[in-house]
């Protein structure tokens, strides 16, 4: 065999909490797993600052570490972590054929894909800037920081009403801004977000800006400057955290046409399982999860994923 082409049981596909768990569990069943982590090893909570809601940190821990945890984790048990890309891979013949873009061809008798998913962001300069000082994609994750404090919030669908009402049960004041004159969300969430007492929704508005203070390494967001399109009308909202929710999108291009995908482009799996509709290709983590989004049922999948491809190459 060429020393480029090497053969696995088991080639995970991306990294994170799905990816690092799914390599714990193959580590340990001996199936000398080789994970490709992609370009952000650890995935989105890599540029998340305080994780709290993980079990087993009482105290917290910072996305960055606990993600090199998992990974040390998983090297305990053997499994060969590379940093890349796999680019393209052939699932229509086995074992499993994946190309990653440091020139190897890798021989798969099973794969599990755990790419993740991005959340789309406004495109600002500022929004990098204050990433993870302030700005936030995940209410659910984040907005514990914001107890008492006053928050705004991107977005005019169902996730922006869900995290606009959740945000409220612990920030003083919530800015929900769209720049429609009427929420996407079904008409149950907008009554959720109109019989909110302290959610006021901003209509006809974009962001231009999010500013904040700097000193050093240390950045605080303290406002967002918005405009409003029908008037041209400019102004600063005081917030202390500022939330994007204007979707996600599955990290599952190089799977079209190899597996199936929904509407939106996530992994379709068996309900209550981690399988594709191919037959030892399993998905964890947000390329097959819309819903959740976390980092508890991302690793909850990822070691599901990594069970069932034991079992399927056991049988």
């Amino acid at each position: 065999m060429s020393e480029n082409i090497e053969k696995t049981r088991c080639l995970i596909i991306g990294s994170g909490p799905a990816g690092y768990t799914a390599a714990i569990y193959a580590g340990r069943a001996d199936l000398k797993p080789i994970v490709y982590e992609g370009m952000q090893p650890g995935g989105q909570l890599t540029i998340t600052t305080e994780v709290d809601n993980f079990p087993g940190y009482p105290e917290g821990i910072k996305g960055p570490e606990m993600m090199e945890d998992l990974k040390k984790q998983a090297q305990r048990f053997d499994a060969d972590v590379r940093w890349g890309n796999i680019t393209e891979v052939d699932f229509s013949q086995k074992p499993f054929k994946a190309l990653a873009d440091d020139g190897k061809t890798i021989m798969a008798d099973s794969v599990i894909i755990a790419t993740g998913a991005s959340a789309r962001w406004l495109g600002l300069e500022s929004e990098q800037e204050f990433m993870g000082a302030g700005v936030s994609a995940c209410a659910t994750c984040d907005g514990y920081f914001y107890r008492g404090k006053d928050v705004a919030i991107v977005g005019g669908g169902d996730t922006a009403c869900e995290e606009a009402t959740y945000l409220a049960k612990l920030a003083r004041k919530v800015y929900l801004i769209h720049r429609r004159d009427e929420l996407r969300a079904s008409k149950a969430m907008q009554n959720k977000v109109f019989d909110t007492p302290n959610i006021e929704v901003i209509w006809d508005s974009t962001t231009k800006e999010i500013v904040g203070e700097k000193q050093g390494f240390m950045k605080a967001v303290n406002g967002a400057i918005i405009e409003n399109l029908k008037t041209g009308e400019i102004r600063k909202l005081d917030v202390e955290g500022f939330f994007v929710a204007i979707g996600h999108s599955p990290n599952a291009q190089i799977f079209k046409g190899q597996v199936n995908l929904d509407e939106n482009g996530y992994i379709i799996t068996e309900p209550g399982k981690t399988a594709t509709n191919v037959e030892g290709v399993f998905a964890a983590g947000d390329v097959q999860d819309h819903h959740y989004r976390q980092a508890i049922t991302a690793a909850g999948t990822g070691c599901m994923a990594a069970i069932e491809a034991e079992r399927y190459l056991a049988s």
